[in-house]
């Protein structure tokens, strides 16, 4: 029985050290001795069994995943493959129960291989919940891939639907940059072909001139002791023009001053006016109080006056009783009409200072108007002398730099004994032209600053007695 055990453990890969000394030594051992250690190899071998049933079921999954066959097929096959294990481990044990004597043995063996059996389906129970508690987690965790693959498709729709307009955006921008690259181009094209015109010109100018400087290198010498009169000369009508240029900026800032002066006493025009307005809108106020306020004594007088009359009519039915009480009577009628014509007189004196109030204020309103467009007018020609004193002293730069270049050329060519007669009348026609464009300037300046002058001149007094007019109106 030890042998054949020892060869079945073999044969599965897992035999006893025990089994195989007792085989080898061939001692003889008791009947229980016997039990016991057929008993453990049985147990031993119903393990394997389970071990490679367990097996197989572990690979049945894997198969399933690889063949990818329907859920019948898959049950049949995996009903089959149990039959055969099953098939199997019985007729082990058949074999291990046939080599037992007794029946006790026997039964003693099942019971051990029941129990192990017992065992070993409770662990499977174990690691099967474990393994659900897994699945729902992995479950789980799939679903939330899902979402997450869902969102991520998403996302990469917008970015390739973003990629597609960013591509389409590049491509026009690709084409606008080509028309100005082309329009560039053309414009280079065209700058360079005037460039290369005038250059042609230039060219045969120069040729010309060589062919009057041959001539005129004699008159050099001549024209060099000219240069130097005019150099002078030219030093001496700098230092002129600088003074009138000094005198127009001093002529300036009594301009700018004077324009100060203006803008101040508007300010302060402005600044009367509004006290004026106010003090006029207030006592409007309180005239229109004081009306109302006798408005209301009117009516409250003709109320009386009507119960005055319904008293008189019921005093003529008592004259006859008390001519007295009728004579007192006639004596408060008097004295209160006395007193409403007063009240009338009054109210139409305060209609007339209200109506007077109201006049004035329409008139300052005007004068504030005219003022307004008045300083509107000064301001818009403030800018144009502005630009025009801009615009002439851009000009004067730009002869200044160009008889510096004239100089130089003067000098070169003095140097080199090369010098052009006709370079000596742009000196005189640019000092011409600023002395003309200065002295212009210089009228419209003053002209511009008497106007000035004379329209503030001419609004201190009209403010000042649309002033005292309003002020009578109110006194």
């Amino acid at each position: 029985m030890a042998t054949r055990l020892e060869e079945v453990t073999r044969g599965r890969g897992g035999g006893t050290e025990e089994a195989i000394e007792g085989g080898r030594g061939g001692r003889r051992r008791s009947p229980p001795q016997k039990f016991e250690i057929g008993t453990m190899e049985e147990a031993r071998i119903c393990g394997l069994g389970v071990k490679a049933d367990m097996e197989k079921r572990e690979e049945i999954p894997g198969r399933e995943a690889r063949t990818g066959l329907p859920d019948g097929q898959q049950d049949s096959e995996c009903s089959r493959n149990k039959e055969k294990t099953l098939g199997k481990e019985v007729l082990l044990l058949m074999q291990a129960l046939n080599t037992l004597s007794t029946p006790e043995e026997k039964l003693a063996a099942l019971c051990k291989k029941y129990a192990d059996l017992l065992e070993e389906s409770r662990n499977v129970q174990k690691q099967m919940k474990i393994l659900q508690k897994k699945q729902a987690q992995i479950v789980k965790e799939k679903v939330h891939l899902q979402s997450e693959h869902s969102k991520a498709i998403l996302a990469r729709s917008k970015l390739e639907s973003l990629c597609r307009e960013l591509q389409r955006h590049n491509k026009t921008l690709k084409e606008e940059n080509m028309q100005q690259a082309r329009e560039e181009e053309e414009r280079r094209k065209e700058a360079t072909a005037h460039f290369q015109i005038t250059l042609n010109e230039i060219q045969a100018q120069l040729e010309q001139h060589d062919i009057h400087n041959a001539k005129l290198r004699q008159e050099n010498i001549e024209l060099g002791e000219k240069l130097k009169k005019l150099i002078e000369q030219y030093a001496l009508r700098e230092e002129h023009i600088d003074k009138v240029f000094k005198h127009k900026e001093l002529q300036q800032q009594l301009v700018d001053a004077k324009l100060q002066q203006t803008t101040q006493l508007i300010k302060e025009a402005d600044e009367k006016h509004q006290r004026e307005r106010e003090f006029l809108l207030k006592e409007a106020t309180e005239s229109r109080h004081k009306y109302e306020q006798m408005k209301q004594q009117e009516v409250q007088l003709k109320q009386q006056l009507s119960l005055y009359m319904d008293k008189f009519e019921e005093f003529q039915t008592t004259m006859a009783k008390s001519n007295e009480l009728f004579t007192t009577f006639r004596q408060e009628m008097e004295k209160m009409t006395k007193k409403i014509k007063k009240l009338e007189k009054e109210t139409i004196i305060w209609r007339t200072k209200w109506e007077n109030n109201n006049k004035a204020l329409l008139q300052m309103a005007e004068e504030k108007t005219v003022r307004d467009k008045e300083y509107k007018a000064f301001q818009i020609k403030l800018d144009r002398l502005e630009k025009l004193c801009r615009a002439l002293q851009t000009e004067r730069n730009e002869l200044n730099e160009k008889v510096e270049v004239l100089k130089e050329q003067v000098s070169i060519k003095a140097a080199d004994g090369d010098l052009v007669p006709p370079a000596t009348q742009p000196c005189a026609v640019l000092d011409s032209f600023k002395e003309t464009s200065r002295r212009t300037l210089g009228m419209h300046l003053e002209a511009r600053a008497k106007s000035v002058c004379e329209k503030s001149a001419a609004q201190k007094p009209s403010s000042s007695g649309s002033a005292a007019q309003g002020i009578e109106s109110v006194d």
